[in-house]
């Protein structure tokens, strides 16, 4: 389909709402793109660049096929958007009639670390920035940010914050709730490098015997935000262990990284829960064959496993798998019928993301999630970080000289009627 703009286009007006709305997420201050374009003059000077990117699809990324399952937060531009964009750039990128209003509230946003829609109502940040040496080596450092609230809130979004997210692999943290005031919070180290010292980690296991909720980042992600009666409680006291999975690095840099909170008066009446299938959770041994990638390969790996639990509706998927994945594909079986869950055709790790449903899927106990993953060991794999190809195993840590087959599902007891839902926002 063709699109013609014989008026005149300008920025303010036409292209600032497509520009903010698909592509700053990623591309603002502290977040893992080279360059911000949140401005008129970030925008206009790199117009060539843009027009290129764009045109050629590369720009923004969306990994996921929308003809398998359609999802709320899609980034892809839609073929008016790109005809807008481009006609704008063909027409010499004029700025037209000033309003800087949505920049400054972008750009206040990025100073407070977020990419919602509104400030934090809590931003809990490691004590000090970690210092990252230059010496190319991988790091797993846990830090422990304790909080004490006034009293419990209602979790509307959930938020991973950092000043420097190219130094990051991956980061996953856990709100452990700590009710006994005789557990002190603060005496005990404030961070354990896994690699050198995780003898240390055994001065947490008292604040670990609840955990409220489970979240993280990878490249590629935004925040996780629920509907109006749904979410979770964050306790009034405790702790957020957070997991940082810091890349080899060539030059000495630093990151202060946290998690940010948004909370909402209205009551949640269901309570949002979070499973991992497959490495690093529930049926890691049941991959098959087991995953282990021989050099020259290209390879199939598929998990089946059984929804023992209640009836569920989903609201968000998380697929995840690192360099040599290839396709990455999950569904569920009920008798006869498939229930397409998420599919992506053209794996790659830079671009993930948490998939919100458009039309949450429903998991009826008995039902069977399959993951089917295809990984490519081979040279004709550009991500491939080994030259020659190696051999590559999964021990599920996540550490990026390893492999994963992940889902985590993000859901909701079902109810009747949930098969009516269906949401149009982010």
């Amino acid at each position: 389909m063709k699109f013609s703009y014989a008026q005149k286009l300008s920025f303010y007006k036409d292209i600032q709402p497509i520009i903010h709305s698909k592509c700053t997420p990623c591309h603002r201050p502290g977040e893992a793109a080279p360059f911000s374009l949140i401005t008129y003059e970030d925008v206009s000077k790199r117009s060539a660049f843009v027009k290129k990117v764009i045109s050629s699809n590369y720009m923004p990324p969306w990994k996921a096929d929308d003809h398998y399952a359609s999802f709320v937060n899609n980034r892809s531009l839609t073929d008016a958007e790109k005809a807008a964009i481009i006609a704008w750039i063909d027409q010499g990128a004029p700025a037209g009639k000033t309003n800087a209003a949505a920049e400054r509230r972008l750009l206040a946003l990025s100073q407070e670390g977020t990419s919602y829609g509104r400030k934090p109502d809590l931003q809990l940040k490691m004590k000090y920035a970690y210092k990252l040496k230059g010496d190319r080596k991988e790091r797993f450092v846990v830090f422990k940010i304790p909080f004490e609230l006034a009293e419990a809130a209602n979790v509307e979004a959930i938020e991973f914050t950092s000043n420097n997210k190219k130094l990051i692999h991956h980061a996953n943290f856990a709100i452990h709730p700590v009710e006994d005031p005789a557990i002190d919070l603060y005496k005990t180290v404030d961070s354990v490098d896994m690699n050198t010292s995780a003898y240390s980690y055994d001065q947490w296991l008292p604040y670990k015997k609840e955990m409220t909720y489970y979240g993280g980042w990878i490249p590629g992600t935004s925040y996780e935000s629920y509907p109006q009666d749904m979410g979770w409680v964050m306790p009034k006291r405790g702790v957020v262990l957070l997991t940082v999975h810091f890349s080899p690095v060539g030059k000495n840099d630093e990151s202060i990284n946290g998690v940010n909170f948004f909370f909402k008066k209205t009551p949640i009446s269901r309570k949002v829960k979070v499973i991992s299938l497959g490495s690093g959770g529930i049926g890691e041994e049941d991959i098959s064959p087991p995953l282990l990638l021989f050099a020259n390969q290209v390879q199939t790996h598929s998990l089946r496993i059984a929804n023992q639990r209640e009836d569920i509706t989903l609201l968000y998927a998380w697929p995840h798998m690192h360099y040599l994945g290839k396709e990455f594909t999950a569904f569920a079986t009920r008798d006869a019928d498939t229930i397409p869950l998420v599919h992506i055709p053209a794996w790659d790790f830079r671009w993930q993301e948490i998939y919100k449903y458009r039309k949450p899927p429903i998991l009826k106990q008995g039902d069977i999630v399959n993951v089917i993953g295809v990984f490519d060991n081979t040279e004709n794999n550009p991500f491939n970080p080994n030259s020659p190809p190696k051999f590559v195993e999964s021990m599920g840590d996540m550490r990026s000289d390893q492999e994963m087959l992940t889902l985590l599902l993000v859901y909701v007891t079902y109810q009747p009627g949930d098969e009516e839902l269906q949401y149009e926002t982010r």
